[in-house]
């Protein structure tokens, strides 16, 4: 016979395990889980459904850069276009200002008579034929938007992103701005009468890049840098494309349209402050490096060769560290251009390619694929490489971040926490994601590209898959809170679904609140920990419990009732479902239970709620009764939650219950 009703409490901590045994996990760790999705383990305690996201600006980037019409008088079915950094495809649309008219690119020659790199000009066949002849230099706007967005990130008041070859900037609202436009001082034709491929200017308070566009004021078309020019008392020839459509005439203001920065990698940058003005210095893996103050975009084309194509940069002891290939740079102390070994810049090759660089506790920290190293030291004069590890590295450039006072990197074997010790010089290495290794295991060779960013204000590491082929609502991730410092053992897992993130990015605002900004391939940039829905589409949150026993896994238990302590912060609807007996074939499985405190509650919700009908103080009911009915050896409890319901918590639940006799 059933003995007399007990009540089996469990408060919800531990996150996502899934590297034990159900009856292990149902034993030793119940309150835990054993699916946790789009639940965070929160530091203000219980399982917190995670916040939404929302369109940045509902502009999207503009894609190829600011591209042009080059040359007047066009029409048919064939358009040259100037300004162009990556080729499109066909298939893309565009529009022509002036034009209402909606283009789409039928072919593209093979080799340079199609997309011309050196001359980044793009000749096309479109359909239909022009409905009218396109004004010179006039704008062209692609609006089909399927090229990833490379880069994402806070500065300067607005946030950036890097798309084909361009960089932008925006608020929340408007237009986004091209940044990487050259400023070389007020530019002007130097003599009249020229013809040909190249142009005699002066005015220049700087070198042209190869790949910079122009325009020549009286002159049709737009011409691009084809080659470094030298320099003398601000005066230069330079070697153009194409050649001139006609003799400018002296004195011609010269406006530079936009500098070259094609790549077909992810865009890395480093925010510091070395001379009095805030400076964010990029690199791309291809070009030059360059840098913006907010005013002006100056690429570093006068440094050493060995900086093209650098993949990482840091500010070290307010000097620029750049990390290519197995080589680290670094420029002189205090300065961002001057790279001159008299004036404290060097160079150091730790023997393998870097796959990044973070400053972490007055040292610098080299990672590799194999190995890690640190820098210590505060000059030329007296800095010491030293390794950490020989058997350890980073496999993903993208995933490290400091947390905590750690280090979270992705290893081949997981996430690890990179973690001072006790000891003056001693590191930790421990791998914090054993409690999800086959979770881990999945997620990294399911995604091609990751990403990574830190929720300060939760003490909690995110690092995003990507991969082309898999759909938005399909996108995975890996959240970990931290809840002690210096400890893998202190941090708690959870899986993240419905975020869809290439390039991520956290830091504070102007308003000293945290901004993170994240984007793929759809043209906007989003924001996250912002709403209670993906841009529009709900929350699918999912929790398990483990399997409880419930003292002895042999003995029968009748389940009579569900109580459920929730933390909202407005209206919660879900279900609940039992699931008997390890959830094993051929067990019984009680129809789901519904719990909702939209109807129940007496308090009112900003944005639903009209004055003089809704009661306001009110309290919203957080505790949620349901009767069930079920019996087994074990019990798991399965919630699913799928709106777009303001955040809430899963605090706790108590299950009343009754034991049967032993069969």
């Amino acid at each position: 016979m059933p003995t007399a009703w007990q009540t089996f409490p469990v408060e919800f901590r531990g996150g996502l395990i899934t590297n034990v045994s159900p009856l292990q996990q149902g034993i030793n760790a119940v309150g835990s889980a054993r699916e946790l999705r789009n639940f965070e383990p929160s530091i203000e305690g219980g399982y917190r459904r995670i916040q939404g996201y929302t369109k940045y600006n509902s502009t999207a980037v503009p894609s190829y850069g600011a591209t042009k019409v080059q040359g007047g008088s066009q029409s048919g079915t064939t358009l040259n276009m100037a300004s162009i950094f990556v080729t499109a495809a066909v298939g893309d649309k565009f529009t022509i200002a002036g034009n209402a008219t909606e283009y789409t690119i039928s072919n593209i020659a093979v080799g340079s008579s199609g997309y011309n790199d050196t001359n980044k000009t793009l000749t096309a066949t479109i359909t239909p034929a022009l409905a009218a002849t396109p004004a010179d230099q006039a704008a062209i706007t692609f609006v089909n938007n399927t090229n990833l967005i490379q880069g994402v990130g806070y500065f300067n008041s607005e946030v950036f992103a890097y798309r084909d070859g361009a960089i932008w900037s925006n608020d929340t609202a408007g237009a986004w701005s091209q940044i990487n436009v050259p400023s070389y001082g007020t530019v002007l034709v130097n003599g009249a009468s020229q013809t040909g491929g190249t142009v005699a200017i002066d005015g220049l308070t700087g070198v042209p890049y190869i790949g910079d566009t122009f325009t020549i004021a009286g002159v049709a078309k737009i011409y691009t840098v084809t080659a470094e020019p030298t320099v003398t008392s601000g005066g230069a020839t330079v070697s153009i494309a194409p050649n001139l459509a006609s003799s400018p005439a002296d004195d011609a203001a010269i406006t530079f349209l936009a500098t070259d920065r094609g790549s077909n990698n992810k865009l890395r940058y480093s925010r510091y402050n070395i001379t009095g003005t805030p400076t964010i210095m990029f690199v791309d893996g291809a070009n030059y490096p360059a840098k913006y103050d907010g005013a002006t975009f100056t690429t570093l084309n006068e440094a050493p060769t060995d900086l093209i194509a650098a993949q990482f940069v840091v500010n070290f002891k307010n000097q620029l560290f750049f990390g290519k290939d197995n080589l680290i740079v670094f420029s002189a102390p205090y300065t961002d251009t001057d790279f001159t070994a008299a004036a404290g810049a060097g160079t150091i090759n730790v023997g393998e390619d870097l796959t990044g660089l973070i400053v972490y506790r007055d040292q610098l920290i080299i990672f590799t694929r194999r190995r890690i190293f640190r820098l210590t030291g505060d000059t030329i004069a007296n800095f010491v490489l030293a390794p950490i590890t020989l058997d350890i590295g980073c496999v993903s450039e993208d995933t490290i971040q400091e947390i905590g006072g750690d280090v979270m990197f992705m290893a081949p074997d997981g996430l690890r926490l990179l973690s001072a010790t006790d000891r003056i010089g001693d590191f930790g290495l421990s791998t914090a994601s054993k409690p999800i290794q086959d979770v881990m295991t999945s997620f990294t060779s399911g995604n091609t590209s990751f990403a990574s960013c830190v929720i300060r204000g939760k003490s909690q590491y995110r690092v995003f898959g990507y991969a082309p082929s898999v759909s938005k609502t399909s996108a995975s991730g890996i959240l970990g809170t931290q809840f002690a410092d210096q400890s893998a053992q202190g941090m708690a897992w959870a899986r993240l679904r419905g975020i869809k993130a290439y390039v991520v990015d956290s830091y504070y605002d102007d308003n000293i609140e945290e901004l993170v900004s994240f984007a793929f391939n759809d043209g906007i940039v989003y924001q996250m920990e912002q709403g209670s829905s993906f841009d529009g589409d709900n929350i699918r949150a999912t929790f398990s419990t483990p399997h409880f026993v419930i003292n002895d896994p042999r003995i029968r238990k009748t389940l009579y009732k569900l109580t459920t302590y929730v933390d909202p912060r407005g209206s919660v609807t879900g279900q609940a479902a039992l699931k008997l007996d390890f959830d094993q074939p051929n067990s019984i499985e009680p129809t789901p239970v519904t719990f909702s405190n939209g109807a129940t509650s007496t308090a009112s919700f900003y944005g639903d709620a009209s004055f003089g009908t809704a009661t306001f103080g009110g309290k919203l009911v957080n505790v949620f009764t349901n009767q069930i009915v079920g019996a087994g050896r074990s019990v798991s409890l399965q919630y699913v939650f799928d709106s777009t319901d303001p955040e809430f918590s899963l605090d706790a639940l108590a299950l009343e219950f009754a034991t049967n006799d032993r069969q």
